[in-house]
């Protein structure tokens, strides 16, 4: 059974349709790209994903015994998020709080996963540091941590390395499919097509309303759609998202 499953999906927002018929299938352990132009769609995808947008028609369906909860989800940052006065092991211990309910702590396992989750991405020496006096690299790696801290199935990740310089960026790409080699599903929106045939195993390409292409990696450059931004590879899409609906 496919560990999300959705078909059928027409996403909008007050009436109006910014995605159709969009259907495709992620097995536990793929590493999915939804790539596309801006205002194609790709966040709503992603927020409808995440149960914060509810479908106009059609269904998402989780299977692999995945809840709401198991789902680790690192977004686009704003300004005010970048200048967040707490501590890097603050930060990713948040990680927790979906599955925490209302206790008031941290369990003595939790705690252990974040420090491996930090270590793992190489920012347990800097956990006590202030996260706004971080750079973008380190920055990222700390929301990776906190994605991580909330699950170890599914990772939905949006644009994990915009606004970071190319060696930052590459440092992002080479850690996210490290995390997948271990088992740990990837969904993530990405302009940087370059990085998306490298690293994913599946290519979900939407355009305005309408989904272009869902298959292998290998079938999209075969594709007319892969062919055409094949040719730009050496180009980033279009930039940050930035309010993409």
């Amino acid at each position: 059974m496919p560990q999300l499953s959705c078909q059928n999906l027409i996403l909008g927002y007050d009436g109006t349709t910014v995605l159709s018929e969009v259907s495709f299938d992620v097995i536990a352990g793929d590493y999915l790209c939804i790539v596309g132009e801006n205002g194609s769609g790709k966040s709503t995808l992603m927020k409808a994903i995440l149960k914060l947008l509810p479908p106009l028609s059609g269904s998402i369906v989780f299977g692999d015994d995945l809840s709401k909860g198991e789902i680790g989800y690192m977004p686009q940052q704003t300004a005010a998020q970048k200048d967040f006065p707490a501590s890097v092991r603050e930060v990713v211990l948040s990680g927790f709080l979906n599955r925490s309910g209302l206790r008031p702590y941290y369990t003595k396992d939790e705690k252990t996963s974040a420090y491996m989750n930090m270590e793992r991405l190489g920012i347990n020496t800097i956990s006590k540091r202030c996260y706004r006096e971080l750079s973008g690299g380190q920055q990222q790696r700390v929301l990776l941590a906190r994605a991580l801290c909330a699950t170890q199935k599914i990772l939905l990740l949006d644009e994990p390395a915009a606004g970071l310089d190319p060696n930052a960026s590459s440092g992002m790409y080479d850690l996210i499919k490290e995390i997948n080699d271990t088992g740990t599903t990837i969904i993530m929106i990405s302009h940087d097509i370059t990085a998306s045939v490298k690293y994913a195993s599946h290519i979900l390409h939407v355009g305005q309303q309408s989904t272009l292409f869902f298959g292998t990696t290998a079938d999209y450059l075969d594709s007319d759609a892969g062919m055409y931004y094949a040719k730009l590879k050496d180009t980033p899409m279009s930039g940050n998202d930035g309010g993409e609906q």
